[in-house]
């Protein structure tokens, strides 16, 4: 057993579809040691999860203890050592040593006993599609694990009458781990001011060799150019200091700020940081588990415009103020200097883009008072169906599944928020799998969904919620 369950370790851990390392550990065979392995597990910061496989027949009353104490998610692998039955060889000795039928069943039934929340995936791990499913779960715990461990700094409060960038902070914490706190945008304008001439050249030369910058940004609007690299800079320096890799801006709480973060962001966004804008610290949370998940793929904030409702044609215009991440970029992003009418400041600087087009979901999280809803929607990203000249900010082009009207419907039953999280680097199983992790209900809009159903889904949920919660 211990030979074939390296085997299985190893296989695991060579898969291109999971991410961390698999690493092995002995065959466990009692009450003890299985506590022992779980306690380990749950007091390693660098343990993202467990994957537990019962090779033959294990008695599960040994792992009421162990399965009490584990404190990071669960996978039940129920898998063999071989592919294959070797029909004609059969005997006793091998019904005795190769019976994780028998075995897993008994272990399934103690995780269900103890109400344990887990993932089962069956099938021998030759098989992509359990390779697969074991990958996505593996993303799922990264970002869990980024989720109860992420410090989160808001600069400002939220936008002032706003109602669904609210939250209970102290949940949040409880819930998914996340510190958030709060720091007036004065102490940001410190660090900024505090970058030098010489830092800021550098940074100025990399957005000269990384982007196709304006003219006028190397010309006569070189200095806004160079402030918006000072924000970079005391908005990086001030969340390496602290700690921090989430965060969140208002353009109604500026301070001695000149410009409206854009540039600063977006490029901060691309380096794994998490966003949201107008104080919206439940997206800036979801921005950074996603990208912890699928590390330097394409996911961004993102906020749902306007519709082009031409019949035949639906689709969502999204964008921000400034604030998407170039990550899901379809080309190289323009740098580029703008007007905006809205914060009060200089024209800031910001990078402007197409999203690429292909599959991809968004994401919201709305706090309901007594519990936490994520809300998701499969989608797929188009190009845009003519240029758009006067619209300088980048934007990302989507169709909705099943269709528009359904997807709005069924977004607005469930009090979706306004603002989301865009990926094209996690699809919907991650994000089920996320959600058992951190026990908060996850309603999927997809080609299946309905007006009827959905609502239907609402209320069961709502039931099931208040109920598991108890008195």
């Amino acid at each position: 057993m211990a030979s074939q369950s390296r085997q299985i370790a190893a296989v695991l851990d060579s898969s291109a579809d999971i991410g961390p390392r698999v690493v092995w550990k002995p065959v466990l065979t009692s009450a003890g040691d299985i506590l022992r392995v779980c306690l380990e597990a749950g007091g390693n910061p660098d343990v993202v999860g467990v994957v537990a496989w019962m090779h033959t027949f294990s008695p599960a009353k040994m792992w009421i203890a162990g399965l009490d104490a584990l404190r990071v998610p669960l996978l039940h692998l129920h898998t063999q050592a071989n592919v294959a039955l070797p029909w004609a060889d059969i005997d006793m000795d091998f019904m005795n040593l190769n019976q994780a039928a028998h075995g897993d069943r008994e272990f399934g039934y103690i995780q269900s006993r103890l109400g344990v929340a887990r993932k089962t995936v069956a099938g021998h791990v030759s098989d992509p599609r359990v390779l697969a499913r074991i990958g996505a779960w593996a993303r799922a715990a990264t970002g869990y694990a980024a989720m109860r461990s992420l410090r989160l700094v808001r600069f400002g409060d939220n936008m002032r009458d706003v109602a669904v960038t609210e939250g209970d902070k102290v949940e949040a914490q409880l819930r998914f781990g996340v510190s958030v706190n709060t720091y007036g945008v004065n102490d940001l304008v410190e660090a900024v001011d505090a970058a030098t001439d010489t830092e800021v050249d550098r940074l100025v030369k990399e957005y000269a060799d990384t982007y196709r910058v304006a003219a006028a940004l190397l010309g006569e609007r070189a200095g806004s150019l160079r402030y918006a690299a000072r924000i970079e800079l005391g908005l990086r320096a001030f969340l390496q200091a602290g700690g921090y890799h989430a965060f969140t801006t208002n353009f109604e709480d500026l301070g001695g700020l000149r410009q409206l973060p854009g540039l600063a962001v977006q490029r901060l966004m691309a380096d794994g940081y998490g966003f949201g804008g107008e104080g919206d610290w439940k997206t800036s949370v979801l921005v950074h588990t996603l990208k912890a998940m699928a590390p330097g793929g394409g996911t961004s904030f993102m906020e749902d415009y306007t519709y082009d409702l031409t019949p035949g044609n639906e689709v969502i215009l999204g964008a921000h103020m400034l604030e998407v991440c170039p990550s899901i970029a379809a080309g190289t992003p323009s740098c580029e200097i703008h007007p905006l009418g809205i914060g009060g400041r200089e024209d800031p600087v910001r990078l402007v883009f197409d999203a690429a087009p292909g599959p991809a979901v968004v994401l919201g999280l709305a706090d309901l008072g007594e519990r936490f809803r994520l809300v998701a929607n499969e989608i797929t990203v188009v190009p845009p169906s003519a240029p758009l000249p006067r619209l300088p900010v980048a934007r990302a082009v989507w169709r909705p599944a099943p269709d528009l009207a359904t997807s709005a419907e069924a977004w607005l039953t469930a009090g979706g928020p306004h603002h989301t999280v865009l990926s094209q680097a996690v699809g919907v199983e991650e994000l089920a799998d996320l959600a058992e992790m951190v026990g908060t209900e996850l309603l999927v809009i997809d080609a299946a969904t309905t007006p009827r159903s959905f609502a239907k889904e609402v209320r069961w949920n709502a039931a099931y919620y208040r109920l598991a919660r108890g008195f």
